[in-house]
């Protein structure tokens, strides 16, 4: 699979993520960790106690979607190159690494990092390492 170098939507993207997580932790004092959020919307969250702020975030997560094309004129391209049963088993794996790992990328790599947690430091570095070589397994060695 082909990918493209994009710097400045890159770099644009990354800031917008680092302004969400600020603003997160500016209004309400918590970590914009995407797992934990989803982790208190879905039963047995407790959506009706006080989290409106946690499903408002969610909310825009898919709402920047539709903020895309109204800039743009069309949705960001979607380019699936695997079935639907690697698709659902990896994102199984992904949620039961979040759990084992107490966190996400988002958690730990962009908050965690920044408030210098040896622990966020440490599982940004293993995720980092896994996504290298799963890259490599799949491209190399399982002709990807």
């Amino acid at each position: 699979m082909e990918t493209e170098f994009t710097p400045f939507m890159s770099a644009f993207g990354g800031a917008l993520i680092g302004l969400a997580a600020v603003f997160m932790m500016a209004t309400n004092g918590k970590i914009a960790g995407i797992s934990g959020i989803a982790s208190r919307l879905l039963p047995p969250g407790t959506l009706g106690k006080g989290n409106a702020a946690y499903a408002a975030f969610i909310a825009g997560l898919f709402l920047a979607t539709l903020a895309f094309r109204l800039v743009t004129g069309e949705f960001p391209p979607l380019n699936q190159q695997i079935g639907i049963l690697p698709l659902v088993l990896g994102g199984l794996l992904v949620g039961f690494g979040t759990v084992l790992g107490s966190g996400c990328t988002s958690g730990h790599g962009v908050c965690g990092i920044s408030l210098l947690s040896v622990r966020s430091i440490i599982a940004t570095g293993i995720f980092m390492v896994t996504a290298i070589l799963t890259v490599f397994v799949i491209r190399h060695m399982w002709g990807g």
